[in-house]
């Protein structure tokens, strides 16, 4: 392992050691807007799904839900929320650039506050969305514009990790966007995202 891929894997460990959930139980706002476009009984896949918050919500709405993380400590977490919710996800210990991307495999792919990507990782990441969408594949993403670096209460310190509207047209041009929304709100998701947030949001179709 490379010595970026090494402080990444104890970092997250050790900010998931604790027994509360860094960014709380429930799912993102954002995803949770979009539950009237989730198609029934698709499959789902939860990038860098942490403590497991949005991949157990996606598996409460019946969806079949694989996600992955770095963490082992945060998958741990993940697959207690999941029993005490009574769901079933399928989770992975694995980096983005380790996870088997396969072609035409998901109906659903939540990206939520995967801004630890630099702007090469970010490239790879983005192009493996997707190729592994299916054809009618939903993109859901959730992140941080700029602004959020006045704001402090969550995200990257880097501008260079940062979204904006612009950017992610050009890098999901190939995909139908449905929405694509730069905005700012209060966020209540645990303790790392707490307050006036500069935040931008992404529904993508691959057609």
């Amino acid at each position: 392992m490379t010595p970026a891929y090494n402080d990444a894997v104890q970092t997250w460990n050790e900010r998931f050691s604790g027994e509360d959930y860094l960014f709380g139980r429930e799912p993102n706002e954002y995803l949770r807007a979009q539950a009237s476009r989730l198609p029934p009984g698709g499959r789902a896949l939860c990038i860098a799904d942490g403590e497991g918050r949005n991949s157990v919500w996606l598996a409460r709405q019946g969806l079949q839900v694989v996600a992955f993380d770095v963490a082992q400590a945060g998958i741990a977490k993940a697959r207690k929320l999941a029993a005490e919710a009574g769901v079933s996800v399928e989770y992975h210990l694995a980096s983005c650039d380790e996870w088997r991307w396969e072609a035409d495999a998901y109906d659903v792919i939540a990206a939520i506050f995967i801004q630890f990507a630099d702007p090469e990782m970010r490239a790879r990441l983005f192009a493996n969305i997707t190729k592994a969408l299916k054809p009618g594949g939903l993109l859901i993403l959730q992140g941080y514009t700029p602004k959020q670096l006045e704001y402090k209460t969550g995200g990257p310190s880097a501008l260079s990790h940062l979204y904006t509207a612009d950017m992610l047209r050009d890098a999901f041009a190939s995909l139908r966007i449905v929405e694509l929304t730069e905005y700012e709100a209060e966020l209540n998701e645990g303790e790392r995202h707490t307050g006036r947030s500069a935040l931008v949001g992404l529904v993508a179709v691959k057609d």
